[in-house]
């Protein structure tokens, strides 16, 4: 049984019942039926146990109030507790062995009432045949047989002590000898020290792992923690309540790096999670109301299971059944008619008619709103998620600390934290595999947090030798904060011409590194840093745009087919892209443009066309804002609810400052493009030779003869005017300055 449950925590029908009459008649029966058995007993008891017989009544009536008490499992919990007393009391008896009533004088005392008894114990000891076996018998005459019984008493008390408190026992031995002999406390401190090492070594086993957070739980004494000090004091450090800490000076914690390393930042300097408590009991009353409401409505139907997440509470509730009966009327053996009931057929409970009654239930709980997952994928049940009363945040420490990022971490560069999902269970994901993300929400619902929360992730488990980024911020202060940062390949760029013209940049380094894999004939970029005809590696490129809205409104015809390609061809030669926009309508994210993203976040938004655009389905609108989110890629069915990681701006700051400071002893591989790399077409030339041969071309002219699109030729159209111009102003000849007059 969980501690907590049942042990001095019992419902309210378990405590009318403990004060029924019928409970107490059937106590105080049981208590005259130990009195008799003990009567019965006591004399044979009495030569057992001798002075011991007095603790059996103690010990049945203790045993008797656990049980009604429901304190049972407490046996098991503390055995080495009692343990260690039944052999103190064992040493105990063997000690009064050695002594009998006659010779204490206790012969005509009053205890002593019954002649029966004092036959029986004529020939016995005070400590009963019990203490008798425990010495080995008793020989008074021998004195190596009483020596003997005395050493047994004594390693009983050891062995008692070593169970009641081992720490003490063997810290007490282990100071004593090792003053006693210096050589044993050598080696004893050699074992301590190899000991920790091979708990460090053996922390990481999950199967090693959860024992010792199975005994912990259970109070029972480790030997480990009597043998080092050293992880007793680390787990009360672990187990002392965890306060708001101080943000660390991150110019201290920015080590000393030789140049050409580079050093990545400490989990440390992200903030710890405070967790909102959620009371069980309010969980329970919800649980009850959804019950009382669905059989209000005629639909039978139990909630089975309660995860209980940081936002919202996901109640996984099992339909019922729908059975029909006919009336059979019958008469008894006196001509009596009668009617019984037989059951005709029995079936489950549609979804409809629970996911029908989403309205009546949030009226039930008085919640803003519900949302109902039918059927919750891979069970047989309905998840109703509703608001919690008060809701927590989900750091990125927290989720950057879990064992599912960490496995994640160790196969893929780029995983990133997303958040935590309705049960608990933390949400990373591969950008690698997604391959590239949509984000949309409403102002305010969490949608730059979640490229924060992005960015970070990716700071803390990458250099700028193995990742770049290129960030566009049209509306100049949400990505603002990590200008400096030295995996930037440019600026955090905020006007639309210089946004064009790194994506064509961009595009242009796609195809300049599909070239280069062909050379090698690799088929990805993996393979490609993984061969040993490599000259050097290739790093990531990871493209942030925040808010694409705004970049479609200006330049559509040109943003939409540059970063239609990259998310065509990007992936192979590592390119990613993350897009966020707060207006997910059709002239925005196109049908394009949706295809070429399959993995797509939404935040709140504010209608049903809004949610059908970003995801295909309803949902999106009912969410609470704040970081709750819907999550979808191509690896799942249906949208995955999830509470976002926070990045606060003091995050931010220190880990940007980290790498900043960082930079600045670094010297950093230039990669970012430059305004001729940013204009320069390979067409260039072929569009000049065809101004020469004719007087007057037109971007139809090129688009023809040279065979592209129309936008691509107006961008050569356009380049060869600035080039004409250019070339007629250094052709015109500087006007002689005029003498000024005196």
């Amino acid at each position: 049984m969980p501690r907590g449950q049942g042990s001095g925590r019992s419902t309210k029908a378990e405590l009318d019942g403990a004060q029924s009459p019928q409970s107490w008649a059937l106590r105080a029966v049981w208590l005259i039926f130990v009195a008799i058995l003990l009567f019965v007993l006591w004399n044979g008891l009495l030569v057992a146990l001798g002075l011991g017989v007095l603790l059996v009544p103690l010990v049945m009536v203790g045993l008797t109030m656990m049980y009604w008490l429901k304190r049972l499992p407490i046996l098991w919990e503390r055995w080495n507790t009692w343990l260690g007393a039944l052999i103190f009391v064992a040493a105990i008896l063997g000690f009064l062995a050695f002594f009998q009533p006659a010779g204490m004088g206790m012969e005509n005392s009053w205890v002593w009432w019954s002649e029966t008894m004092q036959e029986s114990l004529s020939n016995a000891t005070l400590g009963g045949k019990f203490g008798e076996a425990v010495i080995g018998g008793r020989n008074l005459a021998n004195g190596w047989h009483t020596a003997l019984g005395v050493l047994r008493i004594v390693g009983l008390l050891v062995l008692g002590a070593a169970l009641v408190a081992p720490h003490w026992v063997w810290q007490g031995t282990s100071n004593g000898v090792s003053k006693a002999v210096p050589a044993v406390g050598w080696a004893g401190r050699k074992a301590r020290d190899a000991a920790g090492s091979a708990a460090d070594r053996y922390s990481d086993n999950p199967l090693h792992e959860r024992a010792l957070n199975w005994l912990k739980a259970r109070h029972i004494p480790l030997i480990s923690n009597a043998i080092h000090p050293r992880e007793e004091k680390e787990e009360k450090k672990k187990r002392a309540p965890k306060t708001a800490r101080a943000p660390k000076v991150v110019a201290a914690e920015v080590p000393v790096a030789t140049p050409g390393e580079w050093q990545l930042p400490k989990i440390e300097m992200l903030d710890e999670t405070v967790n909102a408590e959620l009371s069980k009991a309010d969980i329970e009353r919800r649980a009850r109301l959804i019950e009382e409401a669905l059989a209000s409505y005629g639909v039978d139907a139990k909630v089975k299971e309660k995860n209980v997440g940081p936002a919202v509470t996901q109640f996984e509730v099992e339909p019922g059944w729908d059975i029909k009966y006919k009336e059979v009327r019958e008469k008894d053996r006196y001509g009596n008619p009668k009617v019984r009931k037989e059951e005709v057929s029995r079936t489950r409970v549609k979804v409809e008619r629970i996911t029908a009654l989403a309205n009546d239930l949030a009226l039930a709980l008085a919640a803003p709103s519900i949302r109902m997952e039918a059927p919750v994928p891979g069970k047989a049940v309905v998840g109703i998620e509703v608001p919690n009363t008060s809701s927590g945040l989900v750091s990125v420490r927290e989720v950057l600390e879990s064992a599912s990022f960490r496995r994640l971490n160790s196969k893929s560069p780029l995983a990133i934290a997303l958040g935590k999902g309705t049960a608990g269970d933390m949400a990373v994901a591969d950008l690698a595999k997604m391959p590239h993300v949509l984000v949309a929400g409403a102002t305010g619902s969490g949608k730059t947090v979640c490229l924060d929360s992005t960015i970070v992730s990716l700071l803390m488990n990458n250099t700028p030798r193995e990742l770049r980024f290129i960030m566009i911020d049209p509306k100049r202060v949400e990505l603002i904060a990590f200008d400096g940062i030295p995996h930037l390949m440019t600026p955090v760029i905020t006007e639309g011409d210089k946004a064009v013209e790194i994506l064509k940049w961009l595009t242009l380094e796609m195809d300049g590194r599909y070239r280069r894999l062909a050379q090698l004939k690799v088929h990805n970029i993996d393979t490609y840093n993984r061969s040993n005809k490599t000259p050097k590696p290739m790093p990531y490129i990871v493209l942030i745009v925040d808010e694409l809205a705004d970049l479609m409104m200006s330049r559509a015809d040109e943003i939409e087919p540059q970063l239609c390609r990259l998310a065509q061809m990007g992936r192979a030669v590592g390119i990613h892209c993350v897009v966020a926009t707060q207006r997910p309508s059709v002239d925005v994210i196109t049908g394009l443009i949706k295809a070429n993203f399959p993995t797509r976040i939404s935040f709140a938004v504010a209608s049903l066309v809004d949610s059908r655009t970003i995801l295909d389905t309803i949902g999106a609108e009912k969410l609470l804002g704040r970081g709750d989110m819907l999550y979808l890629s191509a690896e799942l069915s249906k949208p995955k609810r999830l509470q976002g990681c926070f990045a606060s701006q003091q995050e931010l700051e220190r880990v940007t400052r980290f790498w900043s400071d960082q930079a600045r002893a670094q010297p950093i591989e230039v990669l970012a493009y430059t305004g001729e790399q940013a204009v320069k077409d390979p067409l260039l030339e072929q569009a000049k030779q065809l101004a020469k041969d004719h007087k007057q071309v037109s971007a139809s002219y090129l688009q023809r003869q040279l065979r592209i699109g129309s936008a691509r030729a107006e961008e050569l159209l356009r380049q060869l005017q600035e080039a004409e111009s250019q070339a007629s102003q250094a052709a015109k000849p500087q006007e002689p300055e005029q003498p000024q007059s005196t």
